[in-house]
């Protein structure tokens, strides 16, 4: 399940995926989500949170968030990803040389600081 994070500031899109990830939840919930915020903002910031209890997500949904990902490469200000999950974290780091935006991983313990880091000016 994707859930929409709330009380982050309007260029920040904030997100947490939870148990089952399908490519459904993305092209219902996330990438509306996303594509409502760049309508607003011309730059954005990324918070997604994968919490303690992920469990999978379906290869379709990994596509889509890679697509939707490089559709607005030049749009991203700082990208944010909170997880303990390890080949999510490895995955990210091997390709976030690609991103050309500042782009951290937190563990999950971390994510106030996370919070912190995608809010700071």
């Amino acid at each position: 399940m994707i859930e929409v994070l709330s009380g982050f500031p309007e260029d920040v899109a904030a997100f947490a995926c939870h148990g089952k990830v399908t490519r459904e939840e993305y092209e219902s919930v996330l990438i509306p989500a996303l594509e409502a915020r760049f309508r607003e903002h011309n730059r954005l910031r990324l918070y997604y949170e994968v919490a303690d209890d992920f469990d999978v997500i379906q290869f379709g949904a990994m596509w889509d968030d890679f697509l939707e990902g490089m559709k607005h490469l030049l749009q991203w200000d700082r990208i944010a990803v909170v997880t303990d999950v390890q080949w999510i974290h490895m995955t990210i780091r091997g390709f976030g040389f690609f991103v050309p935006a500042p782009l951290r991983v937190f563990p999950l313990s971390e994510k106030d600081e996370a919070r912190s880091w995608i809010t700071a000016a």
